[in-house]
């Protein structure tokens, strides 16, 4: 091994790919915790998943000494008012993630986390103004068609893809505009949607005893378990970001819709001609769109040498 793979820079490097990649793999391998809790509705586990993230996530803060960031952000009602927003687009992303995974629908799910990259590039061209390459453009068009295709021909309009989509789409959009870390961001939402978790379960207990109640105690574990299940990938995920290039991230980012598609098949979902088809054009745009942001960051890191 030469020295240059010792160095620091490259341990760092090899750190963010496997917590990328750990990240990743737990967000693709959701389907299968989300089909182990089926028996909880989907509001109700999402009320679980805010409750049961906030004294995990409080144990994360108070380990990585970052209760001084979580204090500065609080103080700054722009900071707050921004993350509520966030909150509730990631409140419903979860819900519609759950409702489809519990619905048979996991290829939906797979298909919104696919396009999520391409929206993002949507939402810079229209709102931001930002130009698009014409490999970007080509690859949008390949979505658009795929998507097309599963409406007119598999009789499918992706309603819950779109939904998944968009949401994880406009958090995204809004954190990045928010100067604070992604585990104090993600408390600080989760403290924020508290409150209204708790009088919906209180509402829906008065209608009789709550799942957490009455479930055998395999099921009421992995309710139990919502809290880790939400914040470690999101950890993995900030200590891999910080590391990586964002063209690696770029490509790490499709291991998890993949995964859910493989959950899919797995799980005896229909796969028609429409599907593979339109599963098809979505591939190919992917293909294109990583192949543009390679390009990109390889042509910047050799001006730079220059």
């Amino acid at each position: 091994m030469s020295y240059q793979d010792k160095s620091p820079a490259t341990d760092l490097a090899r750190q963010g790919l496997l917590a990328g990649i750990a990240a990743y793999t737990m967000w693709g391998m959701f389907p299968i915790y989300f089909k182990l809790t089926q028996s909880v509705p989907p509001a109700e586990f999402v009320a679980y998943r805010i409750l049961f993230s906030v004294p995990f996530g409080l144990l994360i803060i108070l380990f990585r000494k970052q209760v001084d960031d979580v204090l500065v952000a609080l103080k700054n009602p722009k900071t707050v008012l921004l993350l509520l927003f966030a909150a509730v687009a990631l409140a419903f992303n979860w819900g519609v993630y759950i409702f489809a995974i519990q619905d048979g629908q996991i290829f939906q799910a797979s298909l919104g986390y696919y396009i999520n990259p391409l929206m993002y590039v949507l939402v810079g061209v229209v709102f931001f103004s930002e130009k698009l390459s014409k490999l970007q453009g080509l690859a949008a068009l390949l979505a658009l068609v795929g998507v097309a295709i599963l409406t007119l021909y598999g009789g499918v309009f992706p309603i819950i893809a779109l939904c998944l989509a968009v949401t994880f789409t406009l958090y995204g959009v809004i954190r990045k505009y928010v100067e604070i870390g992604a585990m104090p961001g993600l408390f600080i939402e989760t403290i924020l949607l508290m409150i209204p978790a708790l009088f919906f379960l209180l509402y829906l207990r008065q209608a009789g005893p709550l799942q957490v109640e009455t479930a055998a105690w395999g099921l009421k574990t992995l309710i139990f378990l919502a809290g880790p299940v939400t914040v470690l990938p999101l950890l993995a995920f900030a200590f891999s970001a910080r590391r990586l290039k964002l063209a690696t991230l770029g490509f790490l980012q499709y291991i998890g819709p993949t995964l859910q598609f493989m959950c899919g098949l797995y799980f005896g979902e229909v796969f028609t001609l429409a599907h593979a088809i339109c599963f098809a054009f979505i591939w190919v745009g992917v293909a294109v769109f990583s192949y543009d942001a390679w390009d990109n960051n390889r042509r910047i890191k050799k001006v730079g040498l220059q």
